[in-house]
Parts: C-alpha cells; structure tokens; sequence
C-alpha cells in the first residue's frame, strides 16, 4: 500500500489504501474523457461557478475537520492548517467570480473583418501535486482549469491520501458531475502512462526539480503543454536602511511557516554589514523562543516535519554544510522527542563551494549570509540556480522596487516574507520551473487561444 496516512507526530498509520491498477485508471480517465466532451465544457459559465461556489461554501462549512486532515497526515500546526483552508475557498471563490471576464473574447483590429480571439477549454489536465499544502496546491491548479471548462485528473502526494479524498469528496458534493475531478492513487509508472495517452492534454506539477525535469520531458516527447512549479531557495535581503525589529519579524515568519516546508519559505538571509550583527542576535534569539510539541495544541509553535525521511534529509544536508566548512549558529540537531522534529537552525561561513550555497533547505534551516552593499546583496541573490521568490527590506520603497527589478526571480516581495493571494501570480524561473497560476495569468496556461476570423477578402490567386 503506496498511498499512507502517517502521523509525523506520533509516527502512527492512521489509514492505507492501495493504489489504483491500470483498469481503474482507465475507466476514471474515460470517465473524464466523456465528461468533457458530453458535459462539462458545454456548460455556461454560470454552471460551473454554481459548483465551485458550493465547494467554496463546504470547504468553510467543514473547516474544522478539513484542517485537521492536514494537521495528522503532513504536521502543520493547527492554525495554519486552518488558514489553508480558509485561503483554498478563497481560491475557488476568485476563479468562480472571475474567470468570464478573465477569458472575455478579445477584439482585434484587422481592417475589413471580424476577427476575435477566443479562450477554448482543450480537455483532460493532469495535476501531479505535493504535500505541504494538501489543498492550497490543488485548488489553485483545479479552480481556474474547471471555470475555463477543462477536466481535471489529480495524482497527490502519497503522504496525504486523506486530504486528496477528501477534495475529490467536496467537489462530488458541491454537484461536479463524475469525471469533472478525478482523484488518482497511482505509481509513478502510471503516471507517465497518463503523460503519453493523447486524452491527456496538459501536465502541471508542483514537486522538486528531479520530478519536474522527467515530466517536462515526458511531457514534451508527447508535444503536450506543461507547467512547473519547483523548488525555491529565496532570497531576503536587508539593505542598511531597513526597519530592523520588522525585518527580524518577516524573517521569523517567513522561514518558519509550514516549519519552512515551503518553496517560497525565506531561506537565505542576507544582510548588509551595518545590520548584520544586530540582525543575527535578534533572529537567533527569535528562533530560540519555538517550542515542539503536538501541532493540535494550540500552544505548540514548533510542528514536525512531514515525515523521518524528510527529516533524515535535512540532517544529513546540515552535516554536509558543516563538514563543508559551515558554522552552526544555533540548531543543527533533531529535537529529543519523539516525532520528526529538527531544532531551528542557523548556519553561517557559508562559501560559494558548499554545496549548501546552491542547495535548497526544506524545514527549519536558515543560511545567514553577511554582504558590503546592495549590490553584492543582488549579486548574492542571484547566484542560485533557483528563482521563485525573494524579499527585500528598505525604508525606501522605491529602492526596493529598483532593486526587485535586478532579482532573477518570478516574484519579489517589498517589506515582506513571500505571501500568496488568489489576486497574485505565482511562479518563477531558472530552476524553479515555468508557467504561472493564480491570478488572471493562471487560468490561461492551459486554453487554446483561438482565432476566428470572417470578413469579405479575395482569394489569393
């Protein structure tokens, strides 16, 4: 049994299901295929926003059970668990009340015709999603393909097979029709199946870079459109101008959130010198106040990670840096107790040939990197091969856009640790993938830009 709910808590398994075979995968993608062609991409836009209206409204109704799902299957502290939910419906909500006018026919200007370009929803998308934000990552691949009019088919995470379930159940709730959302308990071999059959018009997937790079490929062998989110190893600069208790403030948030299992977590600090000693005491002792503990009490601010495995990677990588000539601020360890708890980590006199420099730490690990200026903060920013988000502290906005603008990144944050709203793109470059979702920009990756064209023109001879 591949697809297992186990606690990171207390290590035990709560619930196991087997994985689909080939003839069940079959029959959910005709199921799908039908479902397109004979139903859902016939409906108006107002059908479809009546169904995910409804799941938004379920989803909130069945908050508290919702958030608990995540909170025993991948760790995350209650609270926040329940602000992924609360920022799921919101998603859903966005795209129902807006994707008509994000995919309005567009006009254009060729003399003596009617042209127009239309948005056409192109069939069957694969999702390939993971597990640290069980619902956040679905909703903003489902809402907005489901309002264009596409179907979609969702291979989650083996570690959260009780929240891919429990998506699938809502939609099914909230009157999609079978077919319009698929859950799948597949291998990775299945997967590269579904890539390959023609039904299967797009690919998206949220993973790391290893995983990415063979969907790509397997995507492209088969000339199918696909999108990448990968990992992140962003950057947050502090120029010497910043407001420092409020820098230390986004710091902490921004590199513990989710335990920093986050592509878009704060991870390396870097920090101009008149700041940096004044901002490592501070952050240090910040990260010092986290206590472990069950991420169903209200009172724990350290959850686990995910898993042992998870936590096994991060340590061996923490060892790797230090007998790369790395120095430990604080942390460095497992917390002694049972779960997969990693103590908050600091580490420093990082070189540019540690592997550290280039890698991406997923938990409670922030590199601390100390710079002259601005502009070997930029340059430091951009010596990775990642570009997903970063941040930068000034009391001067438009310093801060000037220098977002030098960041190879696809987002960048003012003043700020990284946030997502269903208002903003998410995305980035180099490493991190390509593609965008959420705002307008999401919901057009996967419709065919049709042009229609009619108008009285000769024939050309």
């Amino acid at each position: 049994m591949a697809y297992k709910s186990t606690n990171p808590y207390n290590g035990i398994t709560i619930a196991a299901f087997d994985e689909h075979d080939n003839a069940a995968v079959e029959a959910r993608l005709q199921a799908a295929a039908s479902c397109f062609e004979r139903d859902w991409r016939q409906r108006s836009y107002a059908e479809r926003t009546v169904v995910l209206k409804r799941a938004a409204a379920l989803m909130r109704e069945r908050a508290d059970e919702l958030a608990k799902l995540i909170t025993v299957e991948m760790g995350k502290l209650l609270a926040q668990s329940k602000g992924e939910v609360a920022l799921s419906a919101a998603i859903l909500d966005y795209y129902a009340d807006h994707a008509q006018a994000f995919l309005m026919p567009e006009e254009l200007n060729s003399p003596g015709t009617d042209s127009m370009v239309e948005s056409c929803p192109i069939g069957v998308l694969l999702g390939i999603e993971p597990w640290n934000y069980p619902y956040y990552q679905i909703a903003r691949f489902a809402a907005p393909n489901l309002m264009a009019g596409n179907v979609v088919m969702v291979k989650h995470a083996s570690n959260v097979p009780q929240c891919a379930l429990a998506f699938e159940q809502l939609l099914h709730d909230a009157g999609a029709p079978a077919g319009a959302y698929t859950n799948l308990f597949i291998s990775a071999e299945q997967v590269g199946r579904l890539i390959d059959d023609p039904r299967i018009r797009g690919v998206a997937l949220t993973g790391s870079e290893a995983a990415g790079a063979v969907v790509a490929a397997r995507a492209a062998q088969n000339l199918k459109k696909s999108t990448l989110e990968l990992g992140g190893s962003d950057a947050f600069i502090v120029l010497a101008d910043a407001d420092l208790d409020d820098a230390v403030k986004h710091a902490v948030s921004g590199r513990m959130g989710n335990s920093g299992q986050a592509c878009t977590a704060s991870k390396r600090f870097i920090v101009v010198e008149p700041l940096a000693e004044r901002f490592l005491a501070l952050f240090s002792q910040a990260l010092g106040k986290f206590h472990a503990g069950d991420p169903l009490d209200a009172g724990t601010t350290l959850a686990p990670l995910s898993s042992e495995r998870a936590l096994t990677m991060l340590l061996e990588q923490v060892d790797g840096a230090v007998a790369a000539g790395a120095r430990v601020v604080m942390g460095g360890a497992r917390i002694d107790t049972p779960g997969a708890f990693m103590q908050p980590t600091i580490l420093t006199d990082i070189s540019a040939a540690n592997p550290a420099y280039k890698e991406e730490f997923f938990g409670p690990v922030a590199l601390f990197f100390r710079v002259a200026d601005e502009d070997a903060a930029v340059a430091l920013a951009n010596d990775s091969p990642f570009g997903l988000g970063g941040s930068v502290f000034t009391r001067d906005i438009e310093r801060g856009k000037r220098v977002a603008r030098r960041i190879d990144t696809g987002m960048v944050f003012i003043n700020s640790a990284a946030v997502t709203s269903p208002e903003l793109p998410f995305g980035g470059v180099k490493h991190s993938g390509y593609g965008r979702e959420l705002s307008r920009m999401g919901i057009q990756e996967f419709v065919n830009k049709k042009l229609i064209r009619s108008g009285n023109v000769a024939a050309a001879v």
